[in-house]
């Protein structure tokens, strides 16, 4: 996807499509949210397959290896699909990861709070349809919208329920990180912070997000780089180093090795995009 966002919307002859000749199951370098209001969702997520019957939603990150296939009930099928690059709301994306790594996909119960999501839906595909969409609205109201569902899930899911050990220990890690990405700190550092061996900890990343807890790592110390790069006027010099990188080639390598770009080549983007 060369967009920073994208809105679309699947109705009964697009999943008819796509039930026709579904995808293998596959990765994507973006993040995506699904809302189904009208029909049935398959999932294959995880490594398990699972059928959901609208009201629904599923976020999935970048990197989990799925396939959905959309399906008619009753001859009905209705879904927003809501794609975009982790930049594109800094702030909330990697919260998101702790989130839905182990449920991706979960039925809605308060039918009031799902049209007021929908609502949400059509605003944003309204500003991305004007001749000059104002990204920046966009990303106010993609951000409400993670906040209503984070807040529908919590009365269905409450924080407090029994998580298996290793879906504990990544939640655990995930904290932690969120404290300290801006060290020079690697996997080790983190493993002595959960009181167990580098190679566990990398054996847990891999089984549930298939990162490593290296990728894991770079993959936030980058969302807050192009965050930075995106929203400050620092140099990039000054970002490296605010993110533990000590010099400006070696922060500048691991950049372009990620994202195909340098740091000064994607600020030029972004200041294109949101001017």
């Amino acid at each position: 996807m060369n967009q920073i966002f994208k809105i679309f919307k699947v109705d009964e002859a697009e999943a008819a499509k796509i039930s026709a000749s579904p995808d293998e199951p596959h990765k994507h370098e973006f993040e995506e949210l699904i809302i189904g209001i009208e029909g049935q969702l398959e999932h294959f997520i995880d490594f398990k397959n699972i059928s959901i019957d609208a009201p629904f939603v599923s976020f999935v990150t970048q990197g989990k290896v799925h396939r959905i296939i959309p399906r008619p009930v009753n001859g009905k099928c209705e879904m927003w699909g809501l794609r975009f690059k982790s930049e594109f709301i800094p702030e909330t994306t990697f919260q998101l990861y702790a989130y839905y790594h182990d449920h991706a996909t979960f039925q809605l119960e308060n039918k009031a709070a799902f049209r007021r999501m929908t609502t949400v839906c059509e605003i944003i595909q309204d500003e991305m349809q004007q001749d000059n969409p104002d990204y920046s609205v966009v990303r106010h109201l993609l951000s409400a919208l993670f906040m209503m569902i984070e807040s529908e899930r919590n009365k269905i899911a409450p924080e407090n329920t029994q998580m298996n050990s290793q879906n504990t220990t990544l939640n655990n890690f995930l904290r932690i990180l969120e404290d300290n990405y801006h060290r020079p700190a690697g996997v080790e550092f983190y493993a002595e912070k959960l009181f167990m061996s580098p190679r566990n900890l990398n054996l847990i990343c891999k089984n549930i997000m298939q990162q490593t807890v290296t990728e894991i790592i770079e993959t936030r110390k980058l969302i807050e780089a192009k965050n930075q790069l995106t929203h400050t006027d620092k140099n990039i010099s000054e970002i490296g180093f605010d993110l533990g990188y000590n010099e400006k080639a070696y922060f500048t390598n691991v950049f372009k090795r990620r994202t195909g770009q340098t740091p000064t080549e994607f600020r030029k983007e972004m200041k294109s995009l949101f001017s």
